[in-house]
């Protein structure tokens, strides 16, 4: 009779804990899903940081370039503004092209891809999308990444491939992102900025 109190006892308390297990993981899930929603929007912010003030210097450089360095004079607030305006819709109007370039030349998920090799077969999604990024020589398009991946025999166990993809180099330093769903090394902008 004790023993079977105590295994109800042990029972009840497995029971308990596997709740509690589920509900912390099904919560983890969630911080996990807002942290990526969290990191996207910080890296937005970063791009558009670094626009804004690439934007600013070379107000502030045209403004200042035609001006001797012996006596540079400071422009005022109205000159100020009126670049700014220039340089807004000189922007607006660029960004609004290469907006529209990038959506056209955004390469499609072959739907018949044959394996080539099995070069991928035993990789990570960052070791093997670091491999093509430097084969490439220039950013690719997380469409392109997974087709490459497959010719490369990479096995992919989620069912949005090219989610996982972007994700995975969301959340690695060895990558940036360079627009929309296109990613590069971070080492190679640092090469050529030297």
């Amino acid at each position: 009779m004790p023993e079977e109190n105590l295994l109800t006892t042990l029972e009840l308390s497995l029971r308990q804990t596997r709740a509690t297990r589920s509900r912390l993981s099904a919560r983890l899930a969630d911080l996990e899903a807002e942290a990526e929603k969290l990191r996207t929007e910080l890296s937005e912010l970063d791009g558009l940081a670094s626009q804004t003030e690439a934007a600013m210097f070379r107000i502030l450089s045209s403004m200042l370039g035609g001006n001797t360095p012996a006596a540079p004079s400071v422009p005022s607030d109205a000159e100020i503004e009126a670049a700014l305006r220039r340089d807004v819709a000189k922007t607006s109007y660029n960004s609004a092209r290469v907006e529209s370039v990038r959506r056209r030349e955004m390469p499609l998920i072959r739907e018949e891809v044959e394996a080539k090799d099995e070069r991928f077969h035993d990789r990570t999604i960052p070791q093997a999308t670091a491999l093509l990024l430097r084969e490439s020589g220039g950013p690719l398009h997380v469409n392109e990444i997974y087709n490459r991946l497959l010719e490369g025999s990479f096995q992919f166990t989620g069912q949005h491939p090219t989610i996982s993809i972007a994700v995975s180099l969301n959340r690695n330093r060895r990558f940036r992102k360079v627009a929309p769903g296109t990613f590069d090394l971070t080492i190679r902008d640092a090469a050529q900025a030297s």
